[in-house]
């Protein structure tokens, strides 16, 4: 008999508090393993807990089937009297970033997708392997990431055309090279 550890579900940093398996969906609720965290501003540790939130993150799909996570992070005092902030919220690592909608791990699918297929191409594929995300999302996913800038051209053409005669000239100057 084989037996299955929950806990390799969720991303690293996290422990599985329970996994709930429904028809269309999987929601897996974790917790943060670390008991304390860093203030962005300032740097120092605090362990002092301010209150608790829901973070809801999509997931890779398992089975076939979508995967929510549902993590419950914790709000932290600053300490640090030269801090200008009061409380924080605690960071996921390597999980998400923030303010994101999708873990880092299925984030790196969608740029994958979006840079070997294009927008509607690869949101197709998506909606099949049970990824929700449109076309619009999969660009701005390759834009955001910014490691994609065009080559300078190497080889110019120029041409030069009117719509009448007299009147209304246009030039046109394009990468010969890339047609």
């Amino acid at each position: 008999m084989l037996s299955f550890d929950v806990s390799r579900l969720a991303p690293a940093g996290l422990s599985v508090d329970s996994v709930e398996d429904g028809e269309a969906d999987v929601i897996i609720r974790a917790h943060p393993d670390s008991a304390r965290d860093r203030c962005p501003d300032c740097g120092t540790w605090s362990a002092r807990v301010h209150s608790r939130y829901l973070r809801k993150l999509n997931d890779l799909p398992i089975g076939g089937r979508r995967v929510r996570l549902v993590v419950h992070a914790r709000r932290y005092f600053c300490d640090a009297s030269s801090c200008p902030r009061w409380t924080f919220a605690e960071r996921l690592g390597g999980t998400a970033t923030p303010k994101a909608r999708r873990t880092r791990r299925l984030d790196d699918i969608v740029l994958c997708l979006a840079i070997a297929l294009g927008g509607r191409p690869a949101a197709a594929l998506a909606k099949r392997i049970e990824i929700k995300v449109s076309n619009d999302t999969l660009l701005r996913a390759v834009r955001r990431r910014g490691s994609f800038r065009p080559l300078p051209p190497s080889v110019i053409g120029i041409d030069d055309w009117a719509w009448r005669r007299n009147f209304r000239y246009g030039t046109l100057i394009c990468d010969l090279e890339r047609r």
